[in-house]
């Protein structure tokens, strides 16, 4: 079963304008590695079927599923644990300091795919704040995709994913066996909050961060799309709050909206201050 090139355009296109992702010329095959557990899943005789119910705007199940499918959820607890370090020993202890008379905190992590990196976040926060409980903390972990969100929700983990990146001491404090897998315990849940949110398309207001985590999803978009979602992180960033994305990233395309902070390293920016860049909808 293969998709045919102008089918593979069409598709191509549906994913740009829907997710503000590239697909390039020659993904062929990525297509067929994606759709094909779709057409699995709906019982759908073949590619010809799936692209006439995605032309007609049919089974609107079917299409959330095409573009499930087609975001990238590679992630994994504590990924790149130099970014943590920073968190651990930059970010965390000015922006607690910052918050230290209303004692509120809002981390949005956007594109948050299965939840470990939310789920990251939250056990940093156990072990760099002693009275945790009094601290009024809210981890928004927002994405694309229904699948990836119900994860996070459920936040149930096989051994594979544990070992990628989990310390045995974290995972015994903070998990509890579920037969062969292991579930975030309830106070680490707790501190999660699920979102839909489409950062290319948003039909909801972003939530207001003191923190936002934007790692390891610009690289997917073209540069007008980049610019658009910088400007939505912008927005949603207090004035003296911090934006990190991937330590290999520059951010010369947002260079009107952040600058980077503690010496250039890490990947965090903060907001510009004299930037005139205007409020996108949300």
């Amino acid at each position: 079963m293969e998709f045919r090139s102008e089918d593979q355009a069409w598709l191509s296109q549906l994913v740009l304008d829907e997710l503000g992702i590239v697909v390039g010329d020659g993904k062929g095959s990525l297509l067929q590695a994606r759709l094909l557990p779709v057409i699995r899943q709906f019982e759908l005789s073949g590619p010809a079927e799936l692209m006439s119910l995605l032309r007609a705007k049919g089974r609107p199940e079917v299409r959330r599923a095409v573009l499930d499918a087609m975001t990238t959820n590679e992630t994994s607890f504590f990924r790149d644990p130099r970014s943590f370090d920073s968190l651990r020993e930059q970010v965390l202890p000015q922006l607690l300091e910052a918050r230290r008379d209303e004692r509120a905190l809002t981390i949005w992590v956007a594109a948050s795919s299965s939840g470990q990196e939310a789920y990251s976040l939250a056990m940093l926060l156990h072990e760099v704040v002693p009275d945790l409980s009094a601290w009024r903390v809210r981890i928004v972990a927002t994405d694309i995709s229904s699948a990836m969100l119900e994860r996070t929700r459920d936040g149930v983990y096989s051994q594979y994913e544990v070992n990628r990146g989990m310390p045995a001491p974290l995972l015994v404090q903070h998990f509890e066996r579920r037969g062969a897998k292991w579930a975030v315990k309830e106070d680490l849940r707790r501190m999660v909050e699920v979102r839909e949110y489409n950062l290319v398309h948003p039909t909801t207001t972003a939530p207001r961060a003191d923190l936002v985590l934007l790692r390891n999803v610009l690289i997917y978009f073209d540069l007008p799309t980049r610019h658009r979602i910088l400007d939505r992180a912008r927005t949603a960033l207090r004035p003296d709050g911090f934006l990190v994305v991937s330590r290999t990233e520059s951010l010369l395309e947002g260079r009107d909206l952040f600058e980077p902070a503690f010496g250039g390293s890490g990947g965090i920016f903060s907001p510009l201050r004299s930037s005139r860049a205007g409020r996108l909808a949300s």
